[in-house]
């Protein structure tokens, strides 16, 4: 066998969906872990600075943005770990399907561990949903804040409030107690939180993160389709009378 086809039979036993699986995988899981991880700790500052001055009213807000940066730690370290077991899974499998190192050769306990794949990564599909709804959140808060800033700088002629009534009241998003001082920020000093940089850098950064999440899911349902193929794939030519049975 020459230089040529030997390169051509390695190539046949990348798998590429794999591959492309584990690219979008570690970027989503990349921005979402990174960008988050920023976002909050601006979300921490700007509540502090207008929307609650005594810090004993934002105390747990301040406890939970510091456990979810610690989990962001966690999310980042074990889909790296879990995004090349999956690449190197793959390319077990794909070389066995295709026969690339000679005669097909599979056991049990490899079936189980492929099995054992699917199932996971179906659990971790299902989970990064609800996180890619939940990183959807902060974005919403933004956009109804961004959306009233602006109708304070241009309002619209059938405006029939005053502008200084106009506010936005965190409160309601269960963001800080209730009891909160001041809790809302109206009018002039709404618009000057718009224009902060912190305000703008920690939106775009959570509309990133939001982007990075739904990455991942894409990501996840290509690991999905992936490895219920060659875990499908491996179990049927396990079996000795295969080719009776197609």
């Amino acid at each position: 066998m020459g230089c040529f086809e030997c390169c051509i039979k390695c190539l046949g036993g990348v798998p590429y969906a794999s591959l492309l699986a584990t690219i979008l995988c570690f970027s989503g899981v990349s921005l979402f872990c990174g960008c988050g991880h920023v976002a909050l700790t601006k979300v921490e500052r700007i509540v502090s600075l207008y929307f609650s001055l005594n810090s004993g009213d934002h105390a747990l807000l301040t406890d939970v943005i510091q456990m979810m940066q610690y989990v962001i730690y966690g999310i980042a370290s074990f889909f790296f770990l879990y995004g090349i077991i999956l690449l190197a899974e793959g390319f077990y499998t794909t070389s066995a399907v295709k026969e690339i190192h000679g005669e097909f050769k599979t056991t049990v306990c490899g079936r189980c561990i492929s099995g054992m794949f699917v199932f996971l990564t179906y659990v971790l599909g299902i989970a990064w949903l609800g996180v890619f709804g939940f990183s959807a959140i902060p974005v919403f808060i933004y956009y109804n804040m961004r959306s009233t800033c602006q109708t304070i700088d241009n309002p619209p002629t059938n405006l029939t409030e005053v502008i200084e009534e106009i506010c936005v009241d965190v409160r309601q998003y269960g963001i800080i107690p209730w009891n909160a001082s001041p809790g809302k920020a109206c009018g002039s000093t709404l618009t000057t939180i718009c224009h902060t940089s912190e305000f703008d850098l920690s939106y775009h950064l959570f509309i990133v993160a939001c982007a990075g999440a739904g990455a991942t899911v894409i990501a996840l349902l290509i690991y999905m389709m992936a490895t219920t193929y060659n875990f499908a794939v491996l179990k049927f030519k396990s079996r000795e009378d295969c080719c009776t049975k197609f």
